[in-house]
């Protein structure tokens, strides 16, 4: 097996480093000890990691969340010490959507309906109720004089057809997005609209806003309907054959948690204009070769089969994350063979096979952990 060094293309810039994280680095030029922060979907993998963040910094902080794939577990220890407040619920219900913002100075919205690829692919309906959750919740925050909104994007808000050849040494710009607009799918068009939306809430009203393109995010407390969690519980079940969606030829870059919480607060920080901003790692992994990875970690070596039919999205989406070292003096700080580690070390230590068993096949299609239909508000 190549070395992870040999597999990974690096770009001139935005290489990752081993440095550890400070997450207090910049407390002293931004005063997070006098904010309120509202995170919606705060109960999720990305929104817990977040919050943890935020409390970290000083600030006073509240989660919203529907529970309908965010866990409890996520935000227990913060929740039983009574350093945050919970409000639990539907964000489309407009009076829920008044009193989470009532008092907040800072809203990260993470809060969307969203699985991994193959919810995205296969549920575009549910995905499509995003349109006016987001709409619900900026209208409330404006009502509100929320000072700023950092809005949780994606790369899918690329276009498609520039994605497709995974022999092109490609990293998507900011300013790729279009017009022309071609995102993936609906949840594509949605995360637009919100970046769309935000921009005109500045130019019009003067709101601070931001908007933060996240690119394949992976970690602790990540689920299994997403790329990196779902080979992870593969290995973790020893399926033989191991199953691989598309050809195993598309590239990505996976990002890690605390890197993609970073530049989120950075955002909150330093950007007032509507500005979105790719946040992603410049390692371009091939989907195989992680795959290896994680067989080889998991110290057996099965059989893989590929499935082309399956859903797999483009086959060649990477993020230039030059912008954002540009405006926020960002830069992901884990290389994918570190982040990997730390995740599958989680996983294998915290997860039990009879339950990951008893959700697996619901989950690579699906979100939550049972098979019961969406509700709207899923989170990130």
């Amino acid at each position: 097996m190549m070395r992870s060094s040999e597999m990974m293309v690096m770009h001139h810039k935005g290489l990752c480093t081993n440095e550890p994280h400070d997450r207090k680095e910049h407390t002293l030029s931004y005063p997070w000890s006098s904010k309120r922060a509202l995170v919606t979907g705060g109960a999720s993998f990305i929104g817990s990691t977040l919050v943890d963040a935020l409390l970290d910094r000083g600030a006073t902080v509240r989660v919203v969340d529907d529970f309908s794939s965010g866990s409890e577990a996520n935000i227990s220890a913060p929740l039983a010490s009574g350093a945050i407040e919970l409000l639990k619920g539907d964000l489309r219900d407009p009076d829920l959507a008044q009193r989470a913002v009532e008092g907040v100075d800072v809203i990260f919205h993470l809060a969307a309906d969203h699985g991994g690829r193959g919810y995205v692919d296969l549920h575009q309906y549910e995905c499509s109720t995003n349109f006016g959750l987001d709409a619900g919740l900026f209208g409330a925050a404006l009502r509100a004089e929320v000072e700023t909104v950092v809005f949780a994007s994606s790369g899918c808000i690329y276009p498609l057809n520039i994605q497709g050849d995974p022999g092109e040494t490609l990293y998507l710009t900011e300013d790729m997005a279009g017009p022309p607009y071609d995102p993936d799918g609906t949840y594509g068009l949605a995360k637009l609209a919100g970046e769309l939306t935000l921009r005109a809430l500045h130019e019009e009203r003067g709101m601070n806003t931001a908007s933060v393109r996240y690119f394949t995010v992976y970690g602790p407390r990540g689920v299994e309907n997403h790329a990196v969690i779902a080979m992870i519980a593969r290995a973790f079940l020893r399926q033989d054959p191991f199953l691989v969606w598309g050809t195993g030829e598309q590239i990505r870059n996976w990002t890690y948690v605390d890197d993609i919480v970073e530049g989120t607060i950075l955002a909150a920080e330093k950007i007032r204009d509507g500005s979105a901003i790719n946040l992603g790692t410049m390692e371009r992994v091939k989907v195989m070769d992680a795959v290896r990875m994680v067989t080889e970690m998991a110290g057996y070596a099965p059989e893989i089969v590929t499935q082309p039919d399956m859903p797999t999205g483009p086959y060649n989406r990477v993020a230039d994350n030059s912008l954002a070292g540009e405006l926020l003096g960002w830069e992901p700080r884990t290389m994918f063979a570190d982040g990997l580690k730390n995740t599958f070390e989680w996983y294998f230590s915290s997860k039990d096979p009879a339950q990951v068993r008893s959700i697996f096949d619901h989950m690579l299609t699906g979100r939550g952990t049972t098979a019961a239909a969406p509700a709207a508000t899923a989170k990130l």
